[in-house]
């Protein structure tokens, strides 16, 4: 199967401090990995490397077997990689509708157009109305995202990720703070909506983890230490030494 998305020996330094160190990863169509790794490994930092937030180093990252290094994150979401954040990021006075009408929009060709009314675009509405089904917030349609629950927000940026029609979706950390009940219908919704895509997720409940990941690979000190089935990774030695006996069973 080929790989939708490749970094190939990627370097990431903030002046004389490496965070990134080398990393050569291959992720097929329609996989679900996750990376996962001891607090500062470079997790999240190594998304936005891949999302365009920040600059490589030195390295390629390729999307579709083009090189997207140097490009801006839009122009890389236009190309189908969108990504989610550790912190909530959405529009708090928008209702749920409005949240998923924006991403809609640029993904269906409607750019800069001061004489177009959005009410009445057909296409929009569909998309959005369709989205948010997907993410189960169709009664929550007119609410204010900002009084949504903490879960209900990470479903709508879920969506967000999903609205626009990328087939590579980058989670980070979608079920941080929720509990044990909200992480388990996170972990549905996520298989759900990502049905056909590839997913690529950076989290730290291992239970999500194993529970959705067809391959995981471990970030430690910047370098991928091992990549494997998630039965492998659960026997591999050196990843239970790297966790220093977090929870890795």
């Amino acid at each position: 199967m080929s790989a939708v998305l490749s970094l190939a020996d990627v370097h990431k330094s903030f002046g004389p401090t490496a965070i990134i160190r080398g990393v050569t990863l291959n992720v097929p169509t329609g996989e679900r990995h996750a990376i996962i790794g001891p607090n500062g490994a470079g997790k999240s930092t190594l998304f936005h490397l891949i999302s365009g937030r920040f600059p490589v180093s030195s390295g390629t990252v390729s999307l579709h077997g083009r090189p997207i290094t140097g490009l801006k994150p839009y122009e890389i979401y236009r190309r189908g990689l969108s990504r989610s954040f550790q912190v909530t990021n959405i529009f708090p006075r928008l209702s749920v509708y409005e949240n998923i009408r924006c991403a809609v929009l640029w993904a269906l060709g409607y750019k800069y157009a001061f004489w177009l009314g959005v009410d009445a675009l057909r296409s929009v509405r569909e998309r959005a109305e369709a989205v948010m089904t997907s993410i189960g917030l169709t009664r929550r349609r007119d609410v204010q995202a900002g009084v949504l629950t903490y879960a209900e927000q990470r479903a709508l940026e879920i969506g967000l990720a999903i609205a626009g029609g990328a087939d590579v979706i980058l989670l980070d950390e979608p079920t941080a703070g929720m509990s044990r009940g909200e992480s388990e219908q996170a972990v549905q919704l996520i298989r759900t909506v990502t049905q056909g895509k590839t997913l690529i997720m950076v989290e730290h409940d291992m239970s999500v983890v194993f529970g959705l990941a067809d391959r995981i690979s471990v970030l430690v000190y910047g370098q991928i230490i091992a990549s494997d089935t998630p039965r492998a990774i659960r026997e591999n030695a050196a990843v239970r030494e790297a966790y220093l006996g977090q929870a890795v069973h």
